[in-house]
């Protein structure tokens, strides 16, 4: 069984916490997680504050059953949320496989209005716009101007986890991601110009920025709250 859950245990590097654009792993949200000898696979996570938004939370809890549900050996999937306001009603949603809206129909009636697609979406954009700024960097911080990065393709970028993962975002969201997409793209995916590198890496930066000080903001507060055990 060590295999498997080292399996499972892979899926869940695949799930993020959508704000913050990191897999649940290495921001500590898995709480445990085992494999019966049957197959069954129980995973718990946490979160860094009892009144985490309902909707990431749902999205966390959601991916997390699909990946395991998905891994060769997995009988059943057991996955919930401990510590939560929300918890019952995001655990009972998860395994009944019914939407946030529907998940939400009883105890918050009329405040689930929609599914959670587009929210998705909205930070796949923008953690593939602050990718554009680690990826982008390291060719300015060499003396790449606004003419050159403007002219830069993907292809023609070092390969590096940066680049993978901003090219995953942008396949996500239908936008150019092969060798000869450009490096700085709008959300529409056409290419930014000469004259428009500046302003672009400056909005790719504070993004950036953003997303990685909710993160460490996060991993503080967990750490505060499930303080590591001597």
């Amino acid at each position: 069984m060590s295999d498997l859950r080292a399996a499972v245990w892979r899926a869940l590097d695949t799930v993020l916490d959508p704000e913050l654009d990191e897999p649940v792993t290495g921001l500590g949200f898995v709480e445990s997680c085992t494999v019966s000898g049957d197959g069954v696979a129980a995973v718990v996570l946490r979160l860094p504050t009892f009144f985490c938004a309902p909707n990431f939370s749902f999205l966390m809890v959601a991916d997390a059953y699909d990946a395991v549900s998905a891994v060769r050996g997995v009988t059943r999937a057991d996955v919930t949320l401990a510590d939560h306001h929300a918890s019952a009603e995001i655990n009972g949603g998860v395994a009944a496989q019914a939407g946030f809206v529907d998940a939400f129909a009883g105890s918050y009636q009329g405040e689930a209005t929609s599914e959670l697609d587009e929210l998705r979406r909205v930070f796949f954009r923008k953690a593939a716009l602050a990718g554009q700024d680690r990826v982008a960097r390291v060719l300015v911080d060499a003396g790449a101007g606004p003419e050159e990065l403007a002219a830069t393709v993907l292809g023609g970028v070092a390969p590096s986890a940066e680049l993978a993962r901003m090219r995953h975002r942008r396949a996500v969201l239908g936008l150019p991601h092969g060798d000869g997409a450009p490096l700085l793209v709008h959300a529409d995916g056409t290419g930014v110009t000469a004259e428009q590198v500046p302003l672009h890496l400056r909005r790719a930066r504070l993004q950036r920025v953003g997303i990685e000080a909710n993160a460490a903001y996060c991993t503080g507060l967990l750490a505060k709250r499930y303080p590591a055990v001597p």
